[in-house]
């Protein structure tokens, strides 16, 4: 929200509306450009949104991202049970190994699918499908986990079970709507699903 708040104040001189801010945490879990599109008029205007968030977040990154509480030992947990860990995200994939070492969650996840890793991104199953491409996974034994419901329809439509979390930006309804099979609260949670 900082970085997005920061381009619209720099591009436009405003800040944003809550209407654009809604309009803009509806598109988390999808790329940037498209995201920032529809704020923009013009491909230039567009492109200052891009750069000017980037910058933004190439300086403040580090300092806004930390692991959602009892997610390291989560994964911990899971690594040492055996199971396979892959990252699809719509960050590139430069950042998301940033905020992965960052988290201390590097280590874990040999897999990782960026926006820039695929041609076609969430809520489109082909970022799901690269992952499962690289694992040694079948489809009825994978579990898609997400926060947002581009994270749900895109599971779905790879084909494997969806899980939606209730940390991240979206309200449980919102989740629901996309039909996952599982909701967890918290991320303990995940651990139950655990064969």
């Amino acid at each position: 929200m900082e970085a997005f708040r920061h381009a619209l104040r720099t591009t436009f001189g405003l800040e944003p509306s809550s209407d654009q801010e809604r309009r803009w945490r509806e598109g988390f879990g999808t790329p940037l450009r498209p995201q920032l599109a529809k704020f923009s008029e013009s491909d230039d205007q567009l492109n200052e949104l891009v750069e000017t968030y980037k910058s933004y977040t190439a300086i403040h990154h580090d300092r806004v991202i930390s692991a959602y509480a009892g997610m390291n030992e989560v994964v911990h947990n899971l690594s040492q049970a055996g199971v396979q860990l892959a990252i699809v995200t719509s960050k590139t994939h430069v950042l998301a190994r940033r905020g992965l070492k960052r988290c201390e969650l590097n280590q874990y996840f040999d897999i990782v699918i960026g926006m820039d890793d695929v041609e076609k991104h969430k809520p489109d199953p082909a970022p799901v499908l690269a992952a499962l491409g690289r694992l040694s996974a079948g489809l009825t034994s994978t579990v898609f986990i997400g926060d947002s419901p581009h994270d749900v329809v895109a599971g779905r439509g790879a084909g494997v079970d969806t899980a939606a979390v209730l940390w991240g930006a979206f309200a449980r309804e919102v989740l629901e709507k996309e039909s996952p099979r599982h909701v967890l609260s918290a991320p303990a949670d995940i651990l139950e699903m655990v064969p």
